[in-house]
């Protein structure tokens, strides 16, 4: 029996479990002796198992509570959005005050006081690029919410950092490198919704049209990148491809990421509404979202497998000069995991395109994701809150990291927010 929309309804699930399961987990991770936020518990969420502060997560934390502080409606009181734009305002200074190696680009791991860590194996500091751009999404977010000079500043400098070590090929990627040969989808998609961030802070800030302007290009060039190069004639979006833009059979070039895709889906649309031209990304966007619902569903055991092959199934393909890799490993090793992150943003992605085609089977896909996640991911202990970010395939919890020995709360409170916006705006 297909399931209906009660947008009214929906969305006031979603505000319970922000506030009654999310919030309460993380309101307690903010470090108020040095600044920042705690971040490193075990997969269950009942211990903190260091107090060290990875770079991207406190960019996201900072991003995240910037978001809260900017939603309308009754959602929270005035000084509840206080209470938010002030803690993404202390990790916004925790951040402009360490961060920041002395080549410019950031540290990928602080201690407790922001000091630089080196964490083996990577033998430097800046370990990954994507520190840097969490770093500019989140002191975007706070400056545009925030009206902080400071902020803007410090985050329209480091993304030019940013986009010259892109360009030039002098930069980092840890966990994951791409093998030479390679380029992967994780760079033009991070940086469409990085640019993006900037350029909503800038048209606050800027009062130079030529920069506004040059953003705008960046987000052209990125989704072009993604919708033209990454996306198959079929749908689906390959994780990597030649550095010569084409397919390659091998495992690293047959391998999809459905979560990865679906979240890129809708910074695709965002990204395309932002620059007048959802006409021509928007039902490409929708088509893709679907496809990759479909090979990567497990019809078995229900949800989403973390990788599957381009034709659906366990990724396949040869490992010649590629066994070694830490890519090659992952996806061979934990390819039918069930993750925490694909599914919130499942959750997102699938009402954004039911609201913008009005096609049941969008709403049918969300109803089976809906169903699978919160019988699934949120904690049975509700005195701790919060999910369990990784199962194995038949849905037990696996006491083991994802990529980093991190957990954050930007994948899941960043799609529940969206929800709720989404949803307000249908009733």
């Amino acid at each position: 029996m297909k399931q209906a929309l009660q947008p009214g309804e929906l969305q006031q699930f979603y505000v319970d479990h922000l506030k009654r399961v999310l919030l309460p987990f993380w309101l307690k991770s903010t470090d108020t002796e040095d600044g920042g936020f705690f971040n490193c518990y075990d997969n269950t969420g009942s211990q903190l198992v260091s107090t060290d502060k990875y770079t991207w997560s406190q960019g996201r934390f900072v991003w995240m509570y910037a978001k809260l502080a900017s939603m309308k409606g009754d959602t929270f009181t005035e000084v509840e959005r206080a209470q938010f734009l002030g803690l993404a305002g202390q990790g916004a200074a925790f951040l402009m005050k360490h961060c920041l190696l002395p080549n410019g680009n950031c540290t990928f791991v602080m201690d407790k006081k922001g000091a630089p860590k080196l964490v083996p194996p990577n033998d430097r500091y800046d370990s990954s690029v994507f520190a840097d751009c969490f770093v500019v999404a989140g002191l975007s977010k706070y400056a545009l919410e925030s009206g902080d000079e400071a902020s803007i500043r410090f985050a329209r400098s480091l993304y030019g950092s940013i986009v010259e070590r892109i360009r030039s090929g002098n930069y980092e990627m840890a966990p994951y490198p791409t093998p030479e040969g390679y380029k992967s989808h994780n760079i033009p998609m991070i940086l469409l919704n990085v640019t993006q961030e900037l350029l909503e802070a800038e048209e606050r800030f800027s009062h130079a049209e030529a920069d506004i302007e040059s953003l705008r290009s960046n987000m052209h060039g990125f989704l072009q990148e993604i919708m033209e190069q990454f996306r198959q004639e079929d749908g689906v979006v390959q994780e990597m491809i030649s550095t010569a833009n084409a397919r390659v059979d091998t495992l690293l070039g047959r391998y999809c990421n459905p979560g990865h895709t679906i979240e890129d889906m809708w910074f695709v649309i965002h990204a395309a509404r932002k620059l007048g031209v959802l006409d021509h990304y928007g039902v490409k966007a929708c088509e893709t979202t679907q496809k990759m619902i479909e090979i990567g569903w497990d019809s078995d055991q229900g949800g989403l497998l973390l990788f599957v092959d381009r034709d659906g199934g366990q990724p396949r393909g040869s490992l010649t000069g590629i066994e070694q890799t830490a890519m090659a490993q992952q996806v061979s090793n934990n390819w039918d995991n069930k993750l925490w992150w694909p599914h919130s943003e499942a959750l997102y992605t699938t009402l954004l395109c039911y609201s913008m085609t009005g096609d049941q089977a969008f709403l049918d896909d969300y109803w089976k994701v809906h169903d699978y996640t919160f019988r699934t991911f949120p904690n049975p202990d509700e005195q701790v809150g919060e999910w369990i970010q990784i199962r194995m395939r038949n849905g037990e919890p696996i006491n083991k990291v994802v990529a980093l020995p991190v957990k954050d709360p930007y994948h899941i409170i960043r799609n529940v927010v969206y929800i709720v916006e989404l949803l307000h705006g249908m009733k």
